[in-house]
């Protein structure tokens, strides 16, 4: 019971950070109907930019929450830069293409931007410090780390806030007028340009905040840390319906649990011999079943039609 206890907090953990990057995927996906497969690549960037920051900082004598609160915003500033380029240059001029031609631009941008972390930031991996206390605080006979509760409680709020602002908002209305009809939406004064780069840079930001909260759970980072995350999270966008918020944290949840109690119980089952080496098995599996008998998703996207 403890075991299962202690698996069902890290698959929330887990599933907290692939639910942020996740959030990014579909709020893209919403309005202009693109998945950009280097999503993975901004949460990695800002993994590394928070190392360097950290790393820069370290002998300042400034506790490890200090230097968490200076990093954030230097990634976030970093990654909504580097996509707010990225949507301009190579997605922008694509955006009345054939759907494969941004399809195939987004796979470039991604090992573009792996090749350039490698050699600005050299490939190997990097530890990454302990910022917060390693204290557990104890809960039905598991435990959880200070940083492991800032990851769920980080996860909530910008749930909660990124609901609001799409539903109450006046971005969010124009938001959600150029997702359903953008021709539309121009009538009535919405600019669309302006509308998918602020996108991209709220999903930017959403992933800055995933790669620090990535590095400083797991303690490393290295140039190729985003494929995986990334393709995990576009992969919890459509367990839950793609295009649709809560969708995205559900599936993010849904797909962290998955792993994480899946991959304890075959570690049970081969003394943790195939456990953590096989748990991706689990999250695909999930995600064949969910297609084969719900298309949509399990909060299933409503789609207009667009004139």
């Amino acid at each position: 019971m403890d075991t299962l206890i202690q698996q069902i907090i890290n698959g929330l953990v887990l599933g907290s950070m692939y639910a942020l990057v996740a959030l990014g995927y579909t709020m893209v996906y919403g309005i202009v109907n693109l998945i950009n497969f280097a999503h993975g690549e901004i949460l990695m960037v800002g993994a590394l930019v928070s190392w360097s920051v950290v790393g820069a900082l370290g002998g300042t004598g400034l506790p490890g929450w200090a230097l968490m609160l200076v990093a954030l915003p230097c990634a976030i500033a970093a990654c909504v830069a580097l996509n707010f380029a990225i949507e301009r240059i190579a997605y922008r001029p694509l955006r009345n293409a054939p759907r494969m031609a941004p399809l195939i631009t987004a796979m470039g941008v991604s090992l573009l931007l792996q090749t350039l972390a490698m050699v600005l930031w050299k490939p190997s991996p990097k530890s990454f410090p302990q910022l917060l206390p390693e204290a557990r605080l104890e809960f039905l006979g598991a435990g959880i780390t200070a940083t492991q509760g800032l990851i769920l409680a980080l996860s909530v709020a910008i749930l909660a806030g990124l609901l609001a602002l799409v539903q109450r908002s006046r971005l969010g209305r124009a938001m959600r007028a150029t997702a359903e009809n953008p021709r539309a939406a121009v009538l009535m004064g919405v600019k669309p340009d302006f509308i998918i780069s602020t996108a991209f840079l709220i999903g930017a930001g959403l992933a800055a905040v995933a790669g620090l909260m990535w590095a400083a759970n797991y303690g490393t980072v290295q140039h190729t840390m985003g494929f995986m995350p990334g393709l995990k999270a576009f992969t919890a966008a459509v367990l839950g319906g793609i295009g649709n918020l809560g969708g995205a944290m559900l599936g993010g949840l849904l797909l962290g649990l998955i792993e994480a109690i899946g991959a304890g119980y075959l570690g049970d089952l081969t003394g943790d011999v195939l456990g953590s080496n096989y748990a991706d098995i689990f999250a695909f599996v999930a995600l064949i079943g969910v297609l084969t008998l719900r298309p949509s998703g399990l909060l299933g996207e409503r789609v207009a039609d667009r004139a």
